[in-house]
């Protein structure tokens, strides 16, 4: 947290700069997003190159979109921040960070997913949160600001009390998903919990020998949790509206498809990420529960703001999830 603070501090003022130098519309633009299919929507836009499309039909026929992945949110942001991204999809709790700490500088655009995610173990002694002890490690994205290290603060607040948010953040080490479960499948391995998102809970499921699942997200949130969205600084937005026009014509032309054309979707996906896993399995598991929430509007925010506003993470308090999304999404019945 403090090391992304500073980050955030340190390159405020270079948000108003990029701003001022970004004035006029641009032709290329580059986007991160991070490993997993919870992110599908956007190999399928990648793919179909449906950013271009809609741009050119906007009136911007030069448009190209420069794709990068990235481990974790909190690298995301820093690469957002430091004007070397235009745009990025990653998580809730990374954009209402950096929304509050620029001070509205930085908003969403639109949804993608809202797909579970799963605390998954190995560990025979773990049956629950109450059962990790000292040196219990569960893997998150990033530690403190990923969707999954404040999900397991809500749940922690729930479990030991409100005052107790934070117990098992000492718990948290930094993995990205694919090393996570390269460390689930060691027996070796201190890390033997995971905070994992799709399909990252299933491959461990399938092959890490006693591995279930004791937490998700929907048991914390009541519900659907917004986990993949686009979101950029307000100064690229304000110099680029057709851009960002762009962006979620081509979000609801993306999910459309994976709802229509599922197999489709997911050869891809493999494509694009070059994820080995077998697509018979990748299609079962989207028949999961909760693994077809392809959406513009955001799901469960605002009780993710409200946890990060009680605990002091926040310093300002949305009075509704529109504060932190720009005007292009506020016709969407989100929550």
């Amino acid at each position: 947290m403090r090391r992304l603070g500073a980050g955030i501090v340190a390159v405020v003022g270079l948000i108003a700069l990029a701003g001022t130098a970004s004035a006029q519309q641009k032709t290329e633009i580059s986007i991160t997003r991070q490993p997993g299919i919870l992110y599908l929507p956007t190999h399928i836009i990648e793919k179909q190159q449906l950013i271009e499309k809609h741009a050119a039909r906007l009136g911007l026929p030069e448009l190209k979109t420069k794709w990068v992945t990235f481990s974790g949110g909190g690298a995301q942001t820093d690469a957002l921040l430091s004007g070397g991204v235009d745009m990025v999809n990653t998580g809730v709790g990374n954009l209402l960070l950096l929304w509050d700490r620029t001070k509205g500088g930085v908003k969403g655009i639109v949804a993608t997913s809202a797909q579970p995610l799963a605390l998954v173990t190995h560990d025979p002694k773990i049956k629950s949160l109450k059962d990790f002890g000292s040196g219990d490690k569960i893997a998150v994205p990033t530690v403190k600001v990923s969707t999954q290290a404040i999900l397991l603060q809500m749940a922690s607040a729930k479990e030991f009390g409100a005052d107790q948010w934070s117990k098992l953040d000492a718990n948290t080490v930094q993995l990205g998903h694919p090393d996570a479960v390269v460390a689930m499948t060691n027996p070796q391995h201190e890390v033997k919990s995971h905070f994992a998102a799709p399909p990252f809970q299933y491959i461990e499921m399938k092959t890490v020998p006693g591995a279930r699942i004791i937490l998700q997200s929907p048991d914390i949130i009541g519900g659907p949790l917004t986990q993949g969205q686009f979101f950029t600084t307000t100064k690229f937005a304000e110099a680029n509206p057709k851009v960002v026009e762009a962006v979620r014509a081509a979000s609801k032309e993306a999910q459309d498809f994976i709802r229509s054309n599922t197999k489709d979707a997911v050869d891809i996906y493999k494509e694009i990420t070059g994820d080995k896993t077998n697509a018979e399995d990748l299609l079962a598991w989207l028949k999961e529960p909760g693994m077809m929430e392809w959406n513009l509007e955001p799901q469960g925010t605002m009780k993710f703001a409200e946890h990060l506003y009680k605990i002091g993470t926040l310093k300002t308090q949305p009075k509704s999830w529109k504060d932190f999304y720009l005007p292009i999404a506020h016709d969407l019945s989100g929550s």
